[in-house]
């Protein structure tokens, strides 16, 4: 009995392995072709929730609950999408968060600022993202424009040459999108003194309006509606925008078309177009800072089926008569850019040269007394 029940076993042992072997011959990838047919043909998950990691009521959490209803409408499937803000370390904590635990089947999203990116281009320790690898799902830019005050003394952009009284700047923090500013006149050449720790850019433009400081940037949108009336009035002075990319190159803002883009300053101001580390910097960190600001990410390995149908979902929010009605005020009058478009550019600027990184973070130390940690 032991013989047959032993000659049973070996039996069965040889017709399990090669059913195993005939499966391996048919599938080389072995049970993963499996796993990664499900992932091409995966969907957006029924309930997404979307990271923001900043606090409630600001500019990006404000920009991600109007585009919400939107997603549910146009993302194929009509996912629920739901806010989550993870608050700390100027967006850091949220992000890392993120992408350590968010997963790849598409159940998070992140949303992401200028802010978010300024991090991991300059290099700080503590970020755990990479957007030069991750997914862009849908992206949206703004604008700034950079003016004076009359006190200033400046009455056109030739005056920056020689100014007639020193420029004083006022900023939230040289490491958020105040660096952009700081850039754009160390390409001129031009000097400026700067102080940090407003709380916002309303702040800082009523601070120019009491004459602490005399230079500012606002968003295109609040110079429109905020620095526009001191400019009819005679109180401030427009002098450039910071612009947008067109292929691949910075051309006028059309929301302020009379004004001349940094570039064209500088070739006003020099007789060339600006080039170089100051210049190479300078549009490291614009493209994301505000060309791009505003975006939804998924994380690296996520299903190409799932970032799809965000990108594919952008032409169709953008024709919505409501989105349109209502996004002028919310999106600056800025278009909805999907991924896709936007991915070449972004990834050109978060592969950051190291020297041109060092240039920035020289600038930051030397100029404005601001040091990154382990920098």
């Amino acid at each position: 009995m032991r013989s047959l029940f032993t000659h049973r076993v070996r039996v069965a042992l040889v017709a399990s392995v090669t059913a195993v072997g005939l499966a391996a011959c048919s599938n080389p990838q072995g049970v993963g072709g499996d796993d990664g047919k499900a992932k091409e043909d995966a969907k957006v998950p029924p309930r997404v929730e979307l990271v923001i990691p900043f606090a409630e009521g600001g500019g990006t959490d404000t920009w991600a609950r109007f585009l919400a209803p939107y997603l549910e409408k146009y993302v194929e499937g009509s996912p629920t999408f739901s806010p989550k803000n993870v608050l700390g370390g100027e967006s850091i904590t949220g992000s890392n968060q993120f992408v350590t635990s968010g997963g790849t089947d598409g159940a998070q999203v992140l949303v992401t600022s200028g802010t978010t990116y300024f991090q991991a281009l300059l290099g700080r320790p503590e970020v755990e993202f990479d957007f030069a690898k991750m997914k862009p799902l849908m992206l949206n830019g703004t604008g700034g424009v950079i003016y004076a005050s009359k006190s200033s003394g400046i009455k056109t952009v030739e005056d920056l040459q020689d100014p007639p009284k020193p420029l004083v700047y006022g900023g939230i923090s040289a490491t958020g999108l105040d660096l952009s500013l700081l850039q754009a006149f160390d390409v001129l050449g031009v000097d400026i003194d700067a102080t940090f720790g407003f709380e916002g850019r309303g702040p800082a433009r009523l601070a120019l309006e009491r004459g602490e400081i005399n230079i500012d940037y606002q968003t295109t949108s609040a110079y429109l509606t905020q620095v526009e009336p001191m400019v009819e009035a005679g109180t401030a002075v427009p002098l450039m925008s910071f612009g947008v990319i067109e292929d691949g190159e910075i051309v006028r803002d059309p929301n302020v078309p009379d004004l001349p883009t940094v570039e064209e300053v500088h070739e006003q101001l020099n007789g060339s177009p600006p080039e170089g580390e100051a210049y190479d910097a300078y549009r490291a960190f614009l493209v994301p800072g505000f060309v791009y600001q505003k975006g939804l990410w998924a994380n690296e390995g996520t299903p190409d089926s799932v970032v799809q149908a965000y990108r594919d979902a952008v032409a169709a929010i953008s024709d919505d008569p409501e989105f349109k009605k209502s996004s002028a005020e919310v999106l600056g009058g800025y278009p909805l850019y999907s991924g896709e478009k936007a991915q070449d550019d972004l990834i050109e600027a978060f592969e950051i040269k190291p020297e041109v990184r060092q240039y920035t973070l020289d600038l930051l130390k030397t100029k404005y007394e601001t040091t990154i940690e382990g920098s």
